[in-house]
């Protein structure tokens, strides 16, 4: 009779240590608080910071390395290539759509089997102007310091014809590459021609650009309708530079490959 009373007594001790366990745990567990406020003061970058030397002997190998890396010299340029020394087309706006073409073409050939028909890019994809003189990786950064992709659209040629209706209203000159357009005085439409042949509308397009083009599509103005996407993952910047170093000299003018007929 004792042994089972006691049974009973421990059971009961257990059931109650469990149930003051767990009102325990329950009366510990704190509310979510609410935000009410944040407060925060402007610091401003200028002239009146002081730099901390050690932070600066600390980032010293670093930034002479990144500097050695920039600052080489890769390619040479004649002449400067501007953004406004043309009327439908410019010397640096052509630069950039052929090396878009030129470097990309292999890669696309290579993983799909398909040639590349034409390029194209936004006049605001290309940031500045190569002066004359030496070229450099630190310029390829200055003329793209976006993380931008090449990638391929496949388009139909109705498609292409509305790209093309595009790239004659824009008030800025968008720079192409493996295509000419050319405007009777009037500057209507009086030819199109993609890699020396016309313009098929009845057949399909693979066009060289940037991702950031493809993904803006027709809120930018390009690409309303495309049946697919090759990404070749291959940035833009990189392109430019495997560019400059094959190149030696760089050439660019600006020529016929867009114009309007005087």
């Amino acid at each position: 009779m004792l042994n089972k009373d006691t049974h009973v007594i421990g059971l009961k001790f257990k059931q109650f240590v469990v149930f003051t366990t767990l009102c325990f745990l329950f009366s510990c567990k704190q509310e979510t608080g609410t935000l009410s406020k944040i407060d925060g003061k402007q610091i401003p970058i200028d002239a009146s910071l002081e730099e901390v030397d050690s932070i600066l002997s600390f980032v010293a190998p670093y930034r002479n390395r990144i500097d050695a890396v920039l600052d080489s010299t890769l390619a040479y340029a004649p002449k400067p290539f501007l953004l406004d020394d043309g009327d439908r087309n410019t010397s640096m706006g052509n630069l950039m759509a052929d090396i878009l073409l030129e470097e990309a073409a292999p890669i696309f050939k290579a993983r799909t089997g398909n040639e590349l028909d034409f390029a194209v890019l936004n006049h605001g994809g290309v940031r500045s102007i190569i002066s004359a003189g030496n070229v450099t990786a630190r310029n390829a950064y200055e003329v793209m310091p976006f993380e931008n992709y090449i990638s391929i659209v496949e388009m139909s040629g109705s498609a292409v014809r509305e790209l093309i209706g595009f790239l004659i209203s824009a008030s800025r000159v968008h720079p192409i590459a493996g295509m000419q357009i050319v405007l009777d005085k009037n500057g209507s439409l009086e030819s199109v021609n993609i890699q020396g042949e016309p313009f098929d509308e009845n057949r399909t397009y693979f066009v060289a650009t940037s991702n950031y083009l493809v993904q803006g599509g027709p809120s930018i103005g390009f690409f309303k309708d495309t049946i697919s996407t090759t990404h070749i993952d291959y940035l833009l910047r990189n392109a430019i530079i495997d560019h400059f170093k094959k190149a030696d000299t760089l050439e660019a003018t600006v020529d016929d490959r867009f114009i309007q007929l005087k």
